[in-house]
């Protein structure tokens, strides 16, 4: 395992040629980066524009590799009713639009069909599959690459079978 600061974020980013898919299937975050960001939002200080503050670096990567042609995608399965934590990152996902990402929402109730990979997962160009590894709380752990075809063929399929059953953000309401 290791740990990708965000210079190791910005090389996979910027080694990525035709797409970045994001399989996102916690329902609560405890990343340290954010604990601040979430008290201000649950005491009402939090916004747009601090929003885009808060995460700037990744948006900017997010618009470079957009602007490079790179199609970016995230799925997120979320159970329902929704968490704190998610109707925080809800909020917050129109930056994430702006700066060029594709985001739909999938109830966990709807995936009880499909074959998921055990963690959450960043597919590279459909070749090479970054795993994030989480504390059972949320802490962050660390990352794992594989650039094994089979690994990176089954990552991509649990992604195009969840894509394909998720809600866009624009048609997306929380329950």
């Amino acid at each position: 395992m290791e740990t990708l600061d965000s210079q190791g974020w910005a090389r996979i980013f910027e080694s990525c040629r035709e797409s970045a898919y994001h399989l996102e299937m916690r329902d609560h975050y405890a990343v340290a980066e954010e604990a601040a960001d979430m008290e201000k939002w649950r005491a009402g200080e939090w916004g747009p524009e601090q929003d885009a503050e808060s995460k700037a670096g990744w948006l900017d990567l997010m618009r470079a590799a957009a602007a490079r042609g790179v199609r970016l995608r995230r799925v997120r399965i979320v159970s329902e009713p929704v968490t704190e934590y998610i109707r925080f990152e809800h909020e917050g996902t129109p930056q994430n639009l702006a700066a060029g990402e594709d985001i739909r929402w999938l109830p966990r109730s709807r995936t009880s069909g499909l074959a998921l990979p055990g963690n959450d997962c960043w597919i590279f160009d459909g070749s090479t599959v970054l795993f994030n590894h989480f504390t059972g709380d949320g802490a962050w752990v660390g990352n794992e690459i594989s650039t094994d075809s089979e690994v990176a063929g089954m990552c991509a399929r649990a992604f195009e079978s969840a894509w394909e059953l998720g809600v866009p953000h624009r048609d997306h309401t929380l329950v």
